[in-house]
């Protein structure tokens, strides 16, 4: 909450960035009375009625000390000697006033609306702010200039009577507010002993104490503590740690005490209950938004997801500048600076900012649920005992709703273990083990669509942790049943969902083939890279990149559709790159090599990813080509010499590509060369190559890569396969 920062500096007496902070210097002495007096009379009117459950008598005591000051206010407006003829130190007083009034009214605020459990955690820090501004109060009053300003005697005496009470006033902190804070953190330590607390006494504290009464209020108090993780600040207590342990015990308490039956009649019907601040995909947000320059990578021109800082000082994405430097470059991308070190620093204080910024935005930072755009590296920080203990007894309590349970109760089981499978390899592990992937095996079939989609969902979330992929497959029909879901999936979200399932579980070499033999799951992939979101498509592309691993899945990718549906997506920006990835592996076999040659627009896709693809398209794309002058036979290589263009792309690939991309550049001209003597107009491609091998670095790469080639008697050339 941008309160909470707010206090945070102002307990730390620094100055805040907010212009409602700033005073008012333009003002005459009238119009600086009745702005006062309009300030005074908004906090009187909003909260001296409110009852604030927690800080009670500090509330109370700030509220009479602003009805006073707004008596005075009234008086000065009244009467026209009072507010006309004010001495400079009196206007000083008021304009400081101005600025106490304000943080008066945004204290009050923060605590008639922040969440009861935060304001438990932060008793001791709020009535140190209530405590800050009384003592300013009272510092105002000793240097207002009460003689010299034309006062009644009544509020004379009101005045003085203020400024006896604050100098009097001492730090106040509710010893039964104190007690229950107590309380909540030794439900805490039971957990971190490996003890679970009493359920009777649980209720007390929750229901009767703390007056959440039904699921909802829970989940309420669920989310506003995890809103403070996301936005926590390094020296404010609690730490993450803690929070995550309090998330994790409030959330077991939500289902111990409230049960699982809830929007019972929105759930059977498959409607999905709205959220309170619905995060908008991506692609939505792209349109309507620019992402700050300062955020995005400078190597994928995205936003940046994990900042880190490399040795020369520059900031990149980590998965861009983890994969520039596993191609073997050792230089800055941006500078050029040889790097000292590979070491990456993660930008934390960056970090925190594109947070703030798209949850400001309603921007998620991935678009897959998998990954959770907002405090995913904080919630996965520093797992305490208390924290896995409580998630594993809600686990337990989740299983065995969706063992036994309502369909309702089974639909809301399911989205719970989505969400709780969303962090940690513990939580990931424990749920597992604990039983819970045949039981949504079986929902993956559910008529009804929430259902369907939060336990294909929860299943891929669970495939994330490698030991879960075993389970996943060796589990009897569960990989069926996913690829049902692909094909005839009730919601878009559960189809894309699923052919991520296939992307984690074909990680393993071993079961590429499997899922590569499941009936319709090739087909499904490549429809979904055809005819799928943005977000579908790249979840359907890098599933089949992953299965292209495999070399006796060929076969099965051209029968399917596979090939066609890749080289249609070379021409599509968010999955050329993963698409001529996939076309470099089909290619390397002669059969595959001679599908893509039947695609007419195989090599033109090829060429124009060379001319205006990312640093690894262009990669992927010379790659493809020379392997498909290998493979594919003299068809093959005729088509791709007579391409238009090639010539000078490959000579500027030489020169600016990445490393493999030069020397692939570098191999695929040297079949230029060797054709030189034959009958086919490659439009002086020679020429192009022989600039381009006075590089000693292409010159080296070349030879190090090309096999000679013998001349075939029709005069074309065909190349050996590697």
């Amino acid at each position: 909450m941008a309160s909470g920062a707010i206090f945070s500096s102002l307990r730390r007496r620094r100055s805040p960035t907010l212009d409602a902070f700033l005073a008012p210097v333009d003002l005459s002495d009238v119009a600086l009375v009745q702005t006062l007096l309009s300030v005074a009379r908004e906090i009187v009117s909003c909260f001296s009625n409110r009852c604030f459950f927690f800080q009670r008598k500090n509330s109370r005591s700030l509220i009479r000390r602003v009805e006073a000051f707004q008596l005075l206010l009234e008086y000065l407006r009244d009467s026209d000697s009072g507010s006309s003829c004010l001495p400079p130190t009196a206007v000083l007083c008021l304009k400081e006033l101005y600025l106490l009034l304000y943080r008066s009214k945004i204290l009050l605020d923060y605590c008639a609306q922040s969440s009861k459990l935060w304001l438990l955690l932060q008793n001791h820090s709020i009535s140190g702010h209530f405590h800050d501004l009384n003592q300013e109060i009272s510092t105002l009053l000793d240097v207002f200039p009460v003689k010299d300003v034309l006062l009644s005697k009544d509020i004379r005496e009101q005045v003085q009577l203020l400024q006896k009470q604050s100098r009097r006033a001492k730090l106040f902190i509710d010893m039964k507010d104190d007690a229950l804070r107590i309380l909540f953190f030794s439900f805490l330590d039971e957990f971190e002993n490996g003890r679970i607390p009493d359920s009777a006494e649980l209720r007390s504290f929750y229901v009767e104490k703390l007056q959440i009464v039904d699921a909802d209020s829970c989940r309420t108090e669920i989310e506003a503590l995890e809103e403070q993780i996301v936005n926590h600040e390094g020296d404010i207590e609690p730490t993450i740690s803690v929070l995550n342990g309090l998330v994790a015990m409030t959330r077991y308490c939500r289902f111990l005490l409230f049960g699982f039956e809830e929007d019972e009649l929105g759930l059977e019907n498959g409607s999905r209950k709205k959220p309170k601040k619905r995060m908008i995909t991506r692609e939505i947000a792209e349109t309507f938004f620019t992402v700050p320059k300062d955020f995005s990578c400078p190597i994928s021109l995205d936003l940046m997801r994990d900042p880190v800082i490399i040795s020369t000082g520059q900031t990149y994405d980590r998965s861009s500048i983890s994969r520039w430097m596993e191609e073997g470059h050792t230089t800055c991308p941006k500078t050029g600076q040889l790097l000292a070190h590979t070491r990456l620093v993660p930008n934390r204080a960056l970090r925190n900012l594109i947070v703030q910024w798209c949850t400001a935005h309603g921007v998620p930072l991935d678009p897959s649920e998998v990954m959770d755009a907002i405090g995913e590296g904080f919630t996965t920080a520093c797992p305490t005992k208390a924290a896995v203990e409580a998630n594993r007894a809600t686990a337990k309590l989740l299983i065995q709703q969706l063992a036994g349970g309502s369909q309702a109760g089974k639909t809301v089981a399911a989205r719970e273990i989505r969400l709780l499978a969303k962090t940690g390899k513990e939580n990931r592990s424990f749920i597992a083990e604990a039983g819970a992937i045949p039981y949504l095996r079986n929902l993956l079939s559910s008529p009804n669509a929430v259902a369907q989609e939060n336990s294909v969902t929860a299943l891929l979330n669970l495939s994330i942790f490698d030991k879960n992929k075993s389970r996943i497959m060796d589990e009897e029909g569960c990989l069926g049943s996913i690829v049902d879901v692909l094909r005839f999936g009730h919601t878009t979200e559960a189809r894309e969902n699923a052919a991520a399932t296939l992307f984690s579980l074909s990680a393993v070499h071993d079961y590429k083939k499997i899922i590569a033999d499941e009936m319709g799951a090739v087909e499904a992939l490549a429809g979904l890279l055809r005819e799928g979101t943005p977000r579908g498509k790249k979840d359907a592309v890098t599933a089949l990149f992953n299965l292209s691993t495999h070399p006796e899945n060929c076969g099965r990718m051209i029968e399917a559709g596979a090939v066609t549906a890749l080289v249609g997506a070379l021409g599509n920006e968010g999955v050329a790159e993963e698409a001529a990835g996939a076309l470099v592996l089909i290619v390397r076999q002669p059969i595959g090599a001679k599908a893509v040659v039947n695609e007419e627009a195989a090599v033109a896709g090829l060429i124009g990813m060379m001319r205006c693809g990312t640093p690894r398209g262009k990669e992927n794309a010379v790659a493809a080509l020379l392997e498909l002058c290998r493979s594919g036979g003299s068809v093959a290589t005729e088509r791709v010499v007579k391409a238009p263009a090639l010539a000078g792309l490959l000579q500027t690939l030489l020169f600016t590509g990445t490393k493999r991309a030069r020397r692939k550049a570098a191999s695929l001209a040297r079949v230029f060369q060797r054709c030189e003597h034959a009958s086919l107009p490659y439009g002086g491609l020679g020429v192009g190559y022989a600039f381009a091998d006075n590089s000693t670095t292409a010159r080296e790469a070349s030879f190090a890569e090309i096999e000679s080639v013998p001349q075939s008697k029709n005069g074309v050339f065909r190349l050996s396969c590697v």
